[in-house]
């Protein structure tokens, strides 16, 4: 038996992340925010707005089954500047499985200080967030925003999200808003939001 391509490679790890995002989607609907994984368009307009020094590494906070990390990699981020921080154990293994050379980090992005190695704190050239904060109270985007300060002093955080208008109360929580990107080749339309510390 040959041994497979690339791209045999890819197209199954592809069928059987899209497998398992609808198991997960059936299983919790709202930790996964839609209702399709992310498309390849959205990917490369988040993969557009990335920012990532010499020393610095890209954070994924919520990386599903892989969509955005495939486009930031396919726009040519090395395997080994990418982070990607899954909480679901089974999305983390095949997120390990299908990302080679990807630092897959089974963890809580709201627990991020204790989620990532002490050796990548300051080191986060971009954070990007898949996680549908838009959801859940006001406290807990705190959290959220809390958490990436701790890693990324002033960086702030990029959003994708499927609101039209900003999905995040940005004044209360202390912040900057900016829509980066739209895509209406997303299946719904997606946003990219880029979120900074005010002042």
């Amino acid at each position: 038996m040959s041994e497979m391509t690339a791209g045999e490679r890819a197209t199954e790890a592809a069928q059987s992340g899209f497998s398992l995002f609808l198991r997960r989607w059936a299983a919790n609907p709202l930790q996964m925010g839609s209702v399709v994984p992310s498309s390849p368009a959205l990917g490369r307009r988040i993969a557009a707005q990335i920012a990532c020094g010499p020393d610095e590494v890209v954070v994924e906070l919520g990386a599903g089954t892989g969509a955005i990390s495939r486009a930031l990699l396919a726009g040519g981020l090395p395997p080994d500047r990418l982070v990607v921080v899954e909480i679901v154990p089974e999305m983390a293994q095949h997120l390990a499985r299908s990302l080679p050379g990807v630092t897959v980090v089974q963890g809580d992005a709201f627990a991020l200080p204790e989620a990532l190695p002490a050796t990548l704190h300051g080191k986060v050239g971009t954070a990007i967030c898949g996680i549908p904060l838009v959801l859940l109270p006001l406290e807990q985007q705190r959290r959220f925003v809390a958490a990436v300060e701790a890693v990324a002093p002033g960086r702030g955080f990029l959003l994708y999200s499927y609101c039209i208008t900003s999905p995040l109360p940005w004044r209360k929580l202390g912040l900057t808003a900016r829509r980066e990107a739209w895509t209406p080749l997303n299946l719904p339309p997606a946003s990219v939001w880029r979120y900074r510390p005010a002042g």
